[in-house]
């Protein structure tokens, strides 16, 4: 099967509605400005609040239950990063420069590092051609079946959920976001150097004035458990029933992002929490478009509204989806190719 050229390629045109998202890409500083004093404040008071709780010796379940609401803001803090890398939070390229260290640095993440995979999985996602970069690792089924034994086991241990969330945060965010990733310039490799040494500066003001001890026992469970739950909605975002995953000669960006990215339904605090990210099929579409004006564009265009939703029971089930079937073009469960692999063995 040959391959046609990308650029040569006919894409169908673009329906009327998708011009009613321009009008929600312009950056709203005063929202921005808010949605930093909303969440910084808290987190910084709670963070004081955990530390305390360490320091006079109360009971360490009462720094858990602080470390909760600690961690939701850091999922949110980390949205702030994100729309910082799109340019979309504020207007200025400088203001969001800042905000993208300043919260990478709470998240544990380079600016520039990350966003340069993240723009790269923004072009590929749903593309089964150009799979590997900002992404969950998926295998097809193909892949799987005629992989050596030792890939196949590491494999099932990464998508097993005790791994992927459980460890995933440390290898993430805690070890992976800490090695300038292959192919950087500069400025990548630099943002992932300055925020190791802002990350070192923290741990020696930590240690001569609260105590490393303290510091560690505040911020591990803030930092498993906010990367739990930022890994958790990110598998969600594209691993999913009915998710759209395409060869490159057909993948079509538009159905990626209606179809290969999820419309995650929660309640209204929830989104606040999550940043809205669970419009996901919207961000997809036009990642200009900052969190705090996803809500209201999917309340003016109907059409986004007509996405199948995934709502946090169906959710749950994407835990068995695991291979990518091209035959049935869905994803299935290792289960489901059981008399495969035996027949591929023999």
């Amino acid at each position: 099967m040959s391959l046609h050229p990308r650029q040569e390629r006919i894409r169908p045109a673009k329906p009327a509605w998708h011009a009613g998202l321009a009008r929600f890409t312009q950056p709203d500083p005063r929202k921005a400005a808010w949605q930093l004093v909303n969440t910084l404040v808290p987190y910084a008071l709670l963070w004081a609040a955990m530390a305390a709780t360490v320091l006079y010796r109360l009971p360490y379940w009462v720094t858990l239950l602080l470390a909760v609401p600690e961690a939701v803001l850091t999922v949110r803090i980390f949205i702030f990063f994100h729309d910082a890398g799109h340019g979309s939070f504020f207007p200025s390229s400088r203001a969001n420069t800042v905000v993208g260290y300043v919260c990478g640095i709470l998240t544990f993440t380079p600016y520039h590092d990350w966003h340069r995979a993240h723009a790269l999985h923004h072009a590929t996602a749903g593309n089964l051609d150009r799979r590997g970069v900002g992404d969950v690792w998926t295998m097809t089924v193909d892949e799987y079946l005629s992989a050596p034994r030792r890939q196949r086991l590491a494999y099932r241990l990464l998508r097993n959920p005790l791994v992927m969330f459980g460890l995933g945060p440390v290898f993430v965010f805690l070890i992976g976001q800490r090695i300038p990733r292959k192919g950087g310039k500069r400025r990548e490799r630099l943002s992932v150097v300055y925020t190791n040494l802002a990350l070192a500066g923290i741990l020696v003001v930590a240690g001569l004035t609260i105590g490393l001890g303290t510091y560690v026992a505040v911020q591990l469970p803030v930092f498993l458990i906010s990367g739990m739950l930022g890994l958790w909605l990110f598998y969600v975002q594209h691993q999913f029933a009915g998710v759209y995953w395409a060869r490159d000669d057909d993948w079509d960006a538009s159905r990626a992002a209606l179809a290969g990215s999820s419309f995650y339904k929660l309640p209204a605090f929830l989104r606040w929490c999550t940043g809205n990210i669970g419009l996901h099929h919207i961000h997809h579409l036009r990642p200009r478009i900052a969190n705090y004006h996803l809500q209201p564009c999917m309340d003016a265009i109907t059409e986004l509204q007509q996405v199948t939703p995934l709502t946090f029971r169906r959710s749950l089930t994407s835990l068995r989806l695991n291979l990518w079937d091209e035959q049935q073009h869905k994803l299935v469960s290792f289960r489901s190719i059981a008399g495969a692999r035996s027949a591929a063995q023999a």
